[in-house]
């Protein structure tokens, strides 16, 4: 596995590709749809504890995702064409607007209809923190698994959800000056970008897994 340390840029792309699978600004409708019924503090409550569970969620899967791959005997190459299918599968979903579909199905949205928390559940796992982003997160520590890269990656996880929170500590605002037609349209964006990381996950993959191929 390579020990490279990574540049400033590398980690501006992990965060971008964060960005671009989780899409925070297309879970805004969710976020304030699940929260409406909350008072300001109620909802600030639900925003901290949501976007924490997403860090501490990220960064477990940044330094244990590795292990528990040995663990199972499956190689980071086989991960990454796996996760590279998984995202651009995502990805699609995002370019056609069926956004959440594949993240969260019909019988865990009626269950969260009944819960005072949904902080945790659905919002940071599997809204937020979904297998795209944590096999995302598996696959750059693979990569660069040196205790620098680790460090800036647990920085960029942290920034991620920093700016996570205060988009949605935003998110009435947000709503109202974008309208659901500018986040369709930003969903979208984020579908393309995240469909050409998702192509270059597999296209790593294979070309590791089979040298002779490409």
């Amino acid at each position: 596995m390579s020990q490279t340390l990574l540049d400033f840029s590398g980690y501006i792309k992990f965060f971008v590709g964060l960005f671009a699978l989780v899409n925070p600004i297309g879970i805004l409708p969710v976020f304030i749809s699940m929260t409406s019924y909350q008072a300001a503090a109620g909802r600030d409550k639900i925003n901290m504890t949501a976007n924490l569970s997403v860090a501490i969620i990220l960064c477990t899967s940044l330094f244990l995702g590795d292990a528990i791959l040995h663990i199972f005997g499956i190689s980071i190459d086989s991960f990454r064409i796996a996760g590279g299918i998984l995202v651009v599968t995502i990805a699609m979903s995002m370019i056609s607007g069926k956004l959440g579909e594949d993240k969260q199905n019909k019988q865990e949205k009626s269950e969260t209809a009944i819960r005072e928390n949904v902080g945790v559940v659905p919002l940071a796992l599997p809204l937020m923190a979904g297998p795209g982003a944590i096999s995302s997160t598996i696959v750059w520590s693979s990569k660069y698994h040196g205790w620098e890269n680790l460090l800036g990656f647990t920085v960029a996880i942290a920034f991620f959800s920093f700016c996570c929170w205060i988009l949605f500590r935003a998110a009435p605002l947000v709503m109202k000056l974008l309208g659901q037609t500018g986040i369709n349209v930003i969903t979208r964006i984020m579908g393309l970008l995240l469909m050409s990381l998702g192509i270059e996950f597999i296209v790593t993959g294979v070309r590791a897994a089979f040298p002779g191929l490409l």
